[in-house]
């Protein structure tokens, strides 16, 4: 009688030791998806980027018409810029998910595409007020955009 429970115990033993000896250890570093602090700047990032997009596409159809060529031409600089970053995103987002390394390309796109969006809106001027309104909330979500990104840099290693 004492035999089985023996044998049961040794069994349940092994089938935990197989299950921790499974995975190497190289493999569960690389399918790392980050912290809690990490994805809430990742999510805040995506977020603020999303927002960032709306304001221009409402920038885009206040300056659309011919009264302001130089600030359409601006606007559509920075969404070209974000699009470019958001296509960034989603190779990021699926090297993580799929537990590949992130490419660098990647990485190099969104800081390069963000820095000429930042540095084009900074240049945009109008004498429209509700555009200028826009504008300068369109700035802020840059900035927010850009503190968020240095929370990633900072959280997700």
């Amino acid at each position: 009688m004492m035999f089985r429970p023996v044998v049961f115990f040794f069994a349940v033993v092994a089938f935990a030791s197989s299950l921790v000896c499974a995975a190497p250890v190289a493999e569960i570093a690389t399918r790392q998806i980050g912290d809690i602090q990490c994805n809430i700047n990742r999510l805040s990032f995506v977020g603020d980027i999303a927002g960032l997009q709306i304001t221009l596409k409402t920038l885009s159809a206040q300056t659309a018409d011919d009264r302001d060529p130089t600030a359409s031409a601006g606007i559509q600089s920075v969404t070209n810029n974000i699009s470019a970053v958001q296509s960034a995103l989603g190779t990021i987002a699926e090297a993580i998910l799929t537990g590949q390394a992130v490419p660098a390309e990647a990485r190099v796109q969104v800081e390069s595409n963000l820095a000429a969006a930042q540095s084009t809106l900074a240049e945009i001027t109008s004498a429209d007020p509700a555009v200028t309104a826009n504008l300068q909330n369109a700035k802020t979500q840059m900035q927010n955009v850009d503190l968020v990104g240095s929370g990633i840099l900072v959280n997700c290693k």
